[in-house]
């Protein structure tokens, strides 16, 4: 009986590794100082990393004067945009809806675009005979952040706080490192 209870034991820390294993950071988090220290060119742009190894991890995040961003390489191009979504972290996936390249938010399935920052969702005209589900916008939900690459480096513009957007509220409540236990 013993043997069986410590099998078990064993069979479920491997499960949790694997999952541990699966669900982790994919990222690299760099210019991660209590300051958000990063290193800001004389144009304003601020150095992200290198341009290949983006390419190979396929996504990166670093921190710009506190608030953490992601740059993610998909199909040939760089996007950056908060690492939170409008209501929860990135450790999403990303998916083509209906032409656009989105993120997936895993908890609310939110689906954002990575060029825009537009909220997508999945909505019908009750005034047509037949409705058929369309992707529609919510309107610029996240905000998205301008990439520049030069001589094998990547750079992202500071952001313009001029304008608000819903994610600014999540990228504020986290600028610290703040994890909250926040309910879904």
């Amino acid at each position: 009986m013993l043997d069986l209870i410590i099998l078990s034991l064993n069979f479920f820390i491997c499960f949790l590794i694997s999952i541990a294993i699966w669900c982790g950071p994919k990222d690299v988090d760099l210019h991660s100082s209590s300051t958000g220290g990063t290193e800001r060119e004389p144009d304003g742009l601020i150095f992200i990393g290198k341009e290949e190894d983006i390419k190979k991890s396929q996504r990166i995040t670093a921190k710009i004067n506190g608030r953490e961003i992601v740059v993610f390489y998909y199909e040939g191009k760089f996007h950056a945009l908060d690492s939170r979504c409008y209501r929860k972290i990135f450790s999403c996936v990303i998916s083509d809806i209906d032409g656009q390249v989105c993120i997936v938010c895993p908890w609310h399935k939110f689906k954002i675009t990575l060029e825009t920052g537009e909220g997508l969702y999945e909505g019908i005209n009750p005034l047509e005979l037949s409705p058929t589900p369309k992707w529609q916008s919510k309107g610029i939900k996240q905000r998205i952040h301008k990439v520049t690459t030069d001589k094998g480096n990547v750079y992202v513009s500071p952001p313009d706080l001029s304008v608000s957007f819903d994610s600014d509220y999540f990228a504020g409540k986290y600028k610290n490192g703040d994890e909250l236990a926040m309910g879904k």
